[in-house]
Parts: structure tokens; C-alpha cells; sequence
């Protein structure tokens, strides 16, 4: 087994698969990437038994192997390396032996057999939508799933595919995150919770993305096809609980004041606010948003007022300012409207301005009791 490639060209696609490599493996064959050559078409995979992904590279060869490389020492080797083509020869005596303009470099390999195999879909629905919509739609709900490990189900992002749109929901029970795009469809109706590496992979892979990329699913895993790479992951198991339940529906009391402004003021005021609670006070009356955190503990206190623009009955209600500031920092637009009913019924955050035609945010945030 034989074949020449680029350094840099093979060095960016392994960096992306290497993000599905762990730390830690219970099986030692899982820290190799493994490599199947087939003539001038190199397929390199990595895997931790949940998820496996895969790529396919050019390659000059005209020959045919299978063998599992260990990817650390691998990657680490590729990053010193300047642009050049690299040579990789597999000996006989399970050793890979790899030249460069430089030298050569001897790395002991696997069987390529004893590497997992990834899971066959049978079958899936599918969907395809383009890739950076799917970025932007894992980006705007990830940071609102939770990482209790009691509660898998909310550790994930819950895919729901109808004929009208997509919706893609995070929560972690304090904090809820609701997109939606109208612009795409699915054949048919369906859903399932993807859990976070998978998702935090395909986010960065494919940011600013214009290909295409099929989404095929069933009961139990899901794969994610594009240009040359493919993704197949285990879904989470359960149920989701029933999100639009805990939506309030009638919010007569609607805020509307610029982002910024509100997101530096929550900033800068919580951090006077209770380092366990990080408990912020908006007091709204009027045209005037008065932001108010308290550690009564150390007597620090700090105060903001703002101008915004408010229909409804003067009210106080208190938030988590992290969470406050998670949501505020995940949106694009200039200005943001804060829908509320009652100080203990949670409040919703929307954009004003800034998103695309057929596509909704909808932001649910718990309220903290105050201590009056």
C-alpha cells in the first residue's frame, strides 16, 4: 500500500476528524485514525464507537490497503511540516514509513479490520437542507442544552421535522431555545434529540457552508452526508419533554430596547450581584428600565437605568444574569423585544430585527424569585 498527498491538504481534513477522537478510548484501536485506499481515493474515518466520521481525500496511488495509524502521533507530525507532498509506504512489518523533502518517519499501525465498522442506516428519512443553515441552527440552540446526566434527553438538541419547517429546540429546564426555519422542509414528519459532540463537529465544519447536506435518521442513529465527508452518530434515547407546554402564551407586557446596550448593562451590573444566585432585578415603569444587582453579603450594590420602549403594567422581575447574558451574546440583531406576563412566569426574548425570511428565535428564560 502506497500513495503520495499533500501536507496541508491531509493535515486540515485529519484535524476535523480528529475531534471525534477522545482523550480516553476503552479500546486502544479507537486512538487510530484508519485509513482504506482504494487506487487515488484515500477514505479516512475516526470513531468512538458513538460517533464515526469519515472523509474522503485524493490521493496519488494506484494501489489498495486497509490499516488503523495512531492519529496522535500522526497529527503531531503533520503540524510541523510546510507544504510539500508526503509519501506513505505500508511495510511489511506493520510499520507505515512516511517521506518528506526531509526525512522519513516510521509509525507502527494496526489492522485496519479490527476497526469498527460504522452503523448501517436502514431504512432512513431523510431531509436536506444547506449546511451553513444547519450550522447557524445547532450554533443558536447548543448553548442552551443542559449537562445533567441524570436527564440525558436535555443534554441534546431536539431535531423536530414536519412538512411546514424545521424546528431545532435546546433547554436545560432554566433556559429555553426555540428555531425555526419555514424556508425548509421535510418529506415527512419526524424527530429525534442529537446529542452535543456530534452536533459541535458539524458546527464547525460547516459555518458559512453553501453545500448541501442530507440528513438521514431512523429510530436510533442519524448520518449527516457532504461534499466528501460523512457523519454518523448514535441518537439520544427518550422522549423530549413537551416544550411548547411551558411557552406562556399571553404576555401583555412587552419590553423593546437595543441589545447592546442591554446586554453590557446586565454585564457590568451582575457583577455586583450574588456570586451564587448572579440574581439581576429589571424594573420596568414607563419609558425606563431600571437594571439593579445586590450582594448583601459583601455590600456591593450597582444600579443601571436605561431608556426602552414598554407597553404594559409597571413590573419587577428578577434573572439569572449568566443566562441573561448567554441569550443576549447568541442573537445578531439591534434590538431585541423581553415578552413577560408575571414576575414568576418565565419571560421570552425574541429579535426584533436581523434574521433571514422564514426564519424564528424564540428564547425562554426562568425568572428568580426576589427577596424584596
Amino acid at each position: 500500500m502506497k500513495f503520495i498527498v499533500s501536507s496541508s491538504y491531509l493535515l486540515k481534513q485529519l484535524q476535523i476528524l480528529g475531534g471525534v477522537i477522545n482523550n480516553t478510548n476503552t479500546l486502544p484501536i479507537l486512538d487510530n485514525f484508519l485509513f482504506d485506499l482504494k487506487q487515488d481515493e484515500l477514505t479516512v474515518s475516526a470513531s468512538d464507537l458513538e460517533t464515526t466520521m469519515s472523509a474522503k481525500l485524493k490521493v496519488e496511488s494506484d494501489s489498495e490497503g486497509k490499516i488503523a495509524v495512531p492519529a496522535k502521533l500522526l497529527l503531531d507530525t503533520l503540524k510541523t511540516f510546510p507544504e510539500q507532498p508526503l509519501t506513505f509506504v505500508a511495510e511489511d512489518n506493520n510499520t507505515i514509513e512516511l517521506s518528506s523533502n526531509h526525512g522519513k518517519y516510521a509509525l507502527a499501525y494496526a489492522d485496519g479490520e479490527e476497526f469498527p465498522n460504522p452503523v448501517e442506516l436502514e431504512d432512513p428519512s431523510s431531509t436536506v437542507l444547506e449546511g451553513d443553515i444547519l450550522a447557524t441552527a445547532i450554533s443558536k440552540t447548543i448553548f442552551a442544552s443542559g449537562n445533567d446526566d441524570l436527564r440525558p434527553v436535555m443534554s441534546g438538541v431536539f431535531f423536530q421535522f414536519t412538512t411546514e419547517g424545521l424546528t431545532f429546540v435546546a433547554t436545560d429546564a432554566h433556559k429555553l431555545v426555540k428555531y425555526q426555519r419555514e424556508d425548509v422542509t421535510a418529506s415527512q414528519a419526524s424527530d429525534f434529540i442529537m446529542p452535543k459532540k456530534p452536533l459541535n463537529l458539524l458546527k464547525g465544519i460547516l459555518a458559512g457552508s453553501e453545500s448541501e447536506v442530507l440528513i438521514e435518521y431512523n429510530d436510533s442513529n442519524a448520518k449527516f452526508t457532504f461534499n466528501d465527508t460523512q457523519l454518523v452518530c448514535r441518537l439520544i434515547d427518550g422522549k423530549y419533554p413537551n416544550y411548547e407546554a411551558v411557552i406562556p402564551k399571553e404576555n401583555p407586557n412587552k419590553l423593546t430596547i437595543e441589545r447592546n446596550q442591554f446586554l453590557s448593562s446586565v454585564r457590568r451590573v451582575s457583577i455586583f450581584s450574588n456570586k451564587t444566585t448572579h440574581q439581576v432585578r429589571l424594573k420596568i415603569a414607563g419609558a425606563e428600565l431600571n437594571i439593579s444587582a445586590e450582594d448583601v453579603d459583601y455590600s456591593n450594590k450597582a444600579e443601571e437605568r436605561l431608556t426602552c420602549s414598554y407597553q404594559g403594567d409597571d413590573m419587577q422581575i428578577g434573572f439569572n444574569a449568566r443566562f441573561l447574558t448567554e441569550m443576549l451574546n447568541n442573537l445578531t440583531s439591534d434590538e431585541v423585544q423581553l415578552e413577560m406576563s408575571l414576575p414568576n412566569r418565565a419571560g421570552i426574548l425574541t429579535p426584533v430585527d436581523g434574521l433571514d425570511p422564514g426564519e424564528k428565535i424564540t428564547m425562554l428564560v426562568m425568572p428568580v424569585m426576589l427577596n424584596n
